[in-house]
């Protein structure tokens, strides 16, 4: 069952057509494997959470966002909750105008609606006036969709690795950028300059969104705020809602995501 899950989009590939879609569904726990597609690739979330790995980092993709995948690029999605996913293969070679970068996107109520027609397309039938005003309407929506902070950069410098996979595995891990440098055999100053260099992020803003991405895949797992505030190294819920409020907007609570699974309790 699983391994048709994986292959399932390969005819998708095979189709002479600019643009083939579809709709798949994954179970709590899933990963693809790592894979990649000739084609470029935008993934939208319906329900669950995606977390895709490259050799780059990794980015999170919540319900109502999606993600772009440059053409090629070797990755692995793993599935938290019961994931449903739309999914669209652009032939870039064949359509101008695609996002250059993989990226987590805003998806408009437009761009949704679009996606949703795509996917009643038959993969093999023959290209039509109704699919090439699809196409083009999907490429002018994706050109104006916000690039959401949802992507995690990984370093190449091995020291700043094994800083960051330790992190990701254990996001409460308060020490500094000194601790880690003297654990590591250099300057906490060598730590600093590393991650501006290889990441353009600073070793605190690294950490900050290391800990945003971890929270959201625990509460997608139907984690309490609280119990997900501490797992996450904050001192308080009240901390990780103002965390979480910078940058969403909203707190956790009355995040499209968590407000229906009574995840919050007491929320600020």
């Amino acid at each position: 069952m699983l391994e048709e899950l994986r292959t399932r989009h390969l005819a998708h590939h095979d189709t002479s057509r600019a643009m083939a879609a579809m709709e798949v569904c994954y179970p709590d726990g899933t990963s693809t494997g790592w894979h990649s597609h000739p084609r470029g690739q935008l993934l939208h979330a319906i329900s669950g959470v995606m977390v895709v790995h490259a050799a780059q980092g990794a980015w999170v993709v919540p319900p109502n966002r999606a993600l772009w995948l440059e053409a090629g690029l070797e990755h692995e999605v793993h599935m938290t909750g019961e994931v449903r996913i739309h999914t669209v293969f652009l032939a870039d070679q064949q359509i101008p105008g695609l996002p250059a970068r993989t990226s987590v996107l805003a998806v408009s109520p437009l761009l949704r609606e679009v996606i949703v027609a795509a996917v009643r397309l038959p993969p093999d039938a023959e290209e039509s006036a109704r699919a090439g005003l699809l196409l083009g309407l999907l490429v002018d929506e994706l050109t104006v969709s916000d690039v959401l902070p949802l992507h995690l950069p990984m370093p190449k410098d091995e020291r700043l690795r094994q800083i960051c996979r330790s992190l990701q595995e254990a996001p409460a891990d308060s020490r500094t950028a000194e601790a880690w440098g003297a654990s590591l055999g250099f300057s906490g100053k060598t730590v600093h300059r590393l991650f501006a260099r290889e990441v353009q992020m600073s070793f605190a803003q690294w950490r900050e969104q290391a800990r945003l991405l971890a929270a959201l895949t625990r509460l997608a797992a139907g984690a309490r705020i609280i119990d997900t505030a501490f797992d996450c190294g904050y001192a308080s819920q009240s901390a990780f809602t103002a965390m979480f409020r910078r940058h969403f907007g909203v707190p956790p609570s009355a995040y499209p995501l968590f407000a229906t699974k009574g995840a919050a309790e007491g929320d600020p």
